[in-house]
């Protein structure tokens, strides 16, 4: 391909709303648009990457037996209805109605339709096991747009299921698309890992991540060096650094208008560490009391697998159900429901002393009061892995997977059942495994870039080669740079050939923002002594060959 013949715009100038490096680059590069908050146009290089990466997708799905289909974006509501999804999901679903008044939603997900598609036409466990597969257009209402492509409104996902007759059989599907996955992002290029996880809106008992590091990540994984432990924050078990033993007595201590831990802890001279937070929760079932240890944060979502939806209880309900202020509450003597985070099991403690103005020094968990004991802190960088007891490295992600354990929680509702051998009516055995394109470009570029450009993975990068002759208005040079582009496309190769009247200088700097990872450079001075320069766009390392050496350097080069 010519560059001239190309939709390149190329920018200069960072584009004041880009904020993560992948957004800036991407929009710097001409390889996407913006058309409105959450929606992208991808131009042709930025298609050209989404078509390599599909390309590795469905090669490796394929290659597990999984069958490729094509679902509808527009669905009925009645088939959501049916799982309670309809009502379950928020504001983040779009909604309409069609000419005749029927409910319909865009699809932000395709599990309702794989399983009704699966209720209609299984029939046998014979019928099974099955893996369909499609790259499809998804939408969803984004509350906040943001980071370019990594969080959009529309998107394209590649979403698989799988249909087993048994949790054995679905575990077999499972470690498959797990195995398919890790085979897709190292194809890719990228640098990742495979995290536990909470399945949320899926449902299912079991769920992994597979996450990609990037500062431009919005979520966050606890890893274990040790053990190789990993789990993304919402789900991750840690133990905090334990507290040097005290042996203090239980005494009440003036504290006035002191309410906050960090407040009490600079009047008393004690580290967050030693006191305890007391929160008043109101569920849907009653209060509920949650306790964690100073200088740890309560995760919402940890408590949420506990108790249920629930707020935090306004001061006014807090001094109705407690009889105290928020900020002077503790657990002794309470009579409702009491959640206390592990950490707490052993040591002794400072909280409120349930009196304004003071609070209660040495509490002990067991004698001074009693709870329910799980992890709900937030695992941060410094805490200990609960398995091999090293420490634990918090990192910032971009997800760029996952993979459920959906069991029956879709087939039920659905009635997607089977006949088993002996004759039985039996629910289908479901799994749900997504990708995100995007994110994989997105993160493949977060990954690989310096100060002049992207720097593409071999695999994923829009062409395989750029050819820049420095000056296309000197024979000898077109003419080395044809014969080159010609031998190279015959041999299956990508190439981009810069065409343009354009300075050796403008030229060079485009040709380090596009990324592509290696450029052939096609100099009067250099064709003089009958050489051109191969240069890798990673390392800027050039070697200069003969000409009619230089397909066969690129190759050998590639193969290394």
């Amino acid at each position: 391909m010519r560059f001239s013949n190309m939709f390149i715009p190329t920018l200069r100038d960072v584009p004041a709303d880009a904020e993560s490096v992948s957004h800036i680059l991407m929009l710097r590069a001409g390889y996407v648009r913006q058309l409105a908050s959450g929606l992208y146009i991808y131009l042709p290089l930025g298609w050209r990457v989404m078509n390599r990466i599909n390309k590795i997708i469905r090669e490796e799905m394929d290659a597990i037996g999984a069958q490729e289909v094509s679902m509808p974006v527009l669905h009925p509501a009645e088939i959501w209805q049916q799982t309670g999804r309809w009502d379950a999901i928020g504001d983040e679903m779009f909604r309409l109605k069609d000419r005749g008044g029927r409910d319909m939603c865009l699809g932000m997900t395709h599990e309702e339709i794989m399983t009704w598609l699966a209720s209609k036409e299984i029939r046998s466990y014979r019928d099974l096991p099955q893996i369909w597969y499609q790259i499809q257009t998804k939408l969803r209402d984004e509350a906040r747009p943001k980071s370019g492509i990594l969080r959009t409104r529309e998107f394209i996902m590649k979403d698989s299921y799988s249909f087993d007759v048994s949790e054995e059989a679905l575990e077999t599907n499972y470690q498959l698309h797990a195995d398919a996955y890790h085979r897709i992002y190292e194809r890719c290029g990228l640098r990742f890992f495979m995290v536990e996880s909470d399945p949320g809106m899926m449902g299912g008992a079991v769920s992994h991540e597979f996450m990609a590091p990037s500062p431009a990540g919005e979520d966050e994984v606890a890893i274990c060096k040790g053990c190789g432990y990993s789990a993304n924050v919402e789900l991750a078990l840690s133990a905090p650094s334990k507290n040097n033993p005290v042996d203090w007595q239980t005494e009440e201590v003036h504290t006035p208008e002191k309410r906050t831990v960090q407040e009490v802890s600079n009047f008393l001279k004690l580290p967050p560490s030693y006191f305890l937070k007391s929160i008043l929760l109101i569920t849907d079932s009653g209060p509920v009391l949650a306790l964690v240890r100073g200088d740890q944060e309560l995760h919402e979502k940890k408590l949420a697998r506990v108790i249920g939806s629930h707020r935090p209880a306004q001061k006014v309900e807090v001094k109705g159900i407690l009889g105290v202020e928020a900020g002077f509450i503790g657990p002794m003597g309470q009579k409702i429901r009491t959640i206390a985070d592990e950490s707490l099991r052993d040591g002794v403690y400072v909280s409120g002393a349930n009196k304004p103005h003071y609070h209660m020094k040495g509490i002990r968990a067991g004698r001074d009061f009693q709870a329910e004991w799980h992890d709900i802190h937030v695992a941060k960088e410094g805490d200990f892995c609960v398995k091999c007891g090293q420490s634990l490295h918090v990192e910032r992600v971009i997800e760029i997977g996952n993979i459920f354990k959906l069991g029956t929680k879709y087939s039920m509702p659905l009635k997607a059942v089977f006949l088993d051998e002996s004759g039985q009516e039996r629910p289908i055995v479901m799994g749900s495994y997504g990708i995100g394109p995007a994110r994989i470009a997105a993160a493949a570029i977060e990954q690989n870039n310096d100060k002049d450009g992207m720097i593409w993975p071999d695999s994923i990068s829009p062409f395989d080669v750029e050819i820049l002759p420095l000056n296309i208005k000197d024979p000898k040079t077109m003419q080395a740079a044809d014969t080159i582009y010609k031998d190279l496309t015959d041999k299956g190769f990508e190439v981009l050939m810069d065409d343009r009247d354009e300075r050796a200088g403008v030229k060079f700097k485009d040709a380090d923002l596009l990324g592509i990872p290696i450029q052939i450079i096609i100099g009067e001075k250099n064709l003089k002594e009958g050489l051109i320069e191969i240069k890798k766009r990673r390392t800027k390392e050039a070697v200069r060959v003969k000409v009619e050496e230089a397909v066969e350097t690129y190759i050998a080069g590639r193969n290394k």
